[in-house]
C-alpha cells in the first residue's frame, strides 16, 4: 500500500489529537499543495500493537511526551519508530517563530513542563536507546532559550541511560553565548543547528531567523570542541550557486556532519513547493559535500535531521569530546 506521506504521515492520532494551532494559516494565499513525484512515495504496512512503532508511541503518549516525528510531519515516522528510534521535542509542541516551510503549530507558548527531563529520560531507558536526538521548539519567551531545559534532559539521560549517546537539534538561542555556555555544560555528544535554506531566500522563507547569525551559531559551537551538525531542505527555489555558496558557508563555519533533504509543502497556507529534486540530482550533492570536505553526509529526497542519525553517529564517533 502506498500513502503520500503529507497527507497522512503515520497511521493513528496521538490521544490529544491535533494541536489546533496547526490550523493557523501561514500566510493569507492559498497554494495547494503538488502531487508528488513517484520517488517520494515509499510502500508501507499497517503496525501491530507488537511492533516497534506502537512499542515507541505507547510509550510517547503514556508520558504525554512530544516528538518532532509527529509535529512536524515527518514521513520517516513509521521508518524510524520501527526502528526504535524517535526525536524528541522539548519545551512544547508550540513555536513561537512562524517559518513558512514548518508544520510545528506557531502561538504562544505555555510554561515549562519541569517534570519533562525526567519523563523524557524514563522513556530512552524504557525503549534501550542507544542514541537519541533531542529537539525543541524555539523559545524566545524565556530569557535562556530553553538552554536549560535542554541540559536537563541531557544530564538525566546520562543518569539513566550512560551509555545512550545524546545528539541535540537546537534553535539559535538568538546566538546568546550564555545560552549555549548552559548547553556546553552538559556535554551532549553532537550539537546540530540547521540552516534549513540558503542565504538569499531567508527573508521570504523564515524571517525571524538570520543566516549569518545561524553561522555565528555552529562556529562557536565547533570552536567549543563539538562535533558540529547541519541540515539544508531544497526545492524552496535555490539555485545551483546559492546551493554551493551554503555548503561551502557552512564548512567554513565548522560543520562536518550534513544533512540534504527534500522540502515537501505541510499544507494549503505553507510557502509551495518550487521543485521536487531528484534522487540522482541528490547524489550529485552529497559527492559535492564530500569534496568540500564534509566528513557524513546524508542526502536524499526522504533525509531529515535525524534520517539514521545513530548510523551517522558511528562514522563520527572518534570525533567524540572527552568527557
Amino acid at each position: 500500500m502506498i500513502f503520500h506521506f503529507t497527507k497522512w504521515p503515520h497511521f493513528k492520532k496521538s490521544k490529544e489529537g491535533m494541536n489546533p494551532l496547526k490550523k493557523k494559516p501561514r500566510s493569507k494565499h492559498l497554494n495547494p499543495t503538488q502531487p508528488l513525484p513517484d520517488w517520494m512515495k515509499v510502500r508501507v504496512s499497517f503496525p501491530k500493537d507488537s511492533d516497534s512503532l506502537s512499542v515507541v508511541r505507547a510509550d510517547v503518549e503514556s508520558k504525554e511526551l512530544h516528538t518532532v516525528c509527529e509535529s512536524a510531519s515527518c514521513p520517516n515516522l513509521n521508518h524510524c519508530w520501527n526502528r526504535k528510534t524517535a526525536t524528541y521535542m522539548l519545551a512544547g509542541d508550540i513555536c513561537t517563530r512562524r517559518c513558512q516551510y514548518c508544520d510545528v503549530a506557531f502561538g504562544k507558548p505555555k510554561s515549562l513542563d519541569m517534570e519533562e527531563p525526567e519523563k523524557v529520560a524514563r522513556s530512552v531507558e524504557l525503549l534501550g536507546l542507544r542514541h537519541v536526538v533531542l529537539t525543541a521548539v524555539n523559545r524566545d519567551d524565556l530569557k535562556d532559550g530553553g538552554a536549560a531545559h535542554f541540559a536537563e534532559t541531557i544530564q538525566k539521560i546520562k543518569t539513566y541511560s550512560p551509555h545512550c549517546t545524546i545528539e541535540v537539534l537546537i534553535p539559535d538561542f538568538k546566538a546568546k553565548e550564555d545560552s549555549l555556555q548552559i548547553l556546553y555544560t552538559a556535554k551532549p555528544h553532537i550539537i546540530n543547528h540547521n540552516i534549513e535554506t540558503v542565504e538569499r531566500l531567508f527573508p521570504t522563507i523564515t524571517p525571524q531567523k538570520n543566516y549569518r547569525r545561524s553561522l555565528e551559531v555552529l562556529s562557536h559551537i565547533a570552536k567549543h570542541g563539538f562535533v558540529t551538525k547541519s541540515g539544508l531542505i531544497l526545492g524552496l527555489g535555490e539555485t545551483e550557486t546559492d546551493i554551493k555558496t551554503c555548503l561551502e558557508d557552512l564548512y567554513a563555519n565548522g560543520v562536518r556532519m550534513l544533512t540534504i533533504g527534500q522540502y515537501l509543502q505541510p499544507g494549503p497556507t505553507h510557502y509551495p513547493v518550487q521543485s521536487f529534486v531528484t534522487p540522482e540530482q541528490f547524489e550529485i550533492w552529497k559527492q559535492v559535500a564530500y569534496q568540500i570536505g564534509f566528513k557524513t553526509v546524508a542526502s536524499g529526497p526522504l533525509v531529515r535531521s535525524s534520517y539514521h542519525a545513530d548510523e551517522y553517529f558511528e562514522i563520527e564517533k572518534e570525533n567524540l569530546p572527552k568527557e
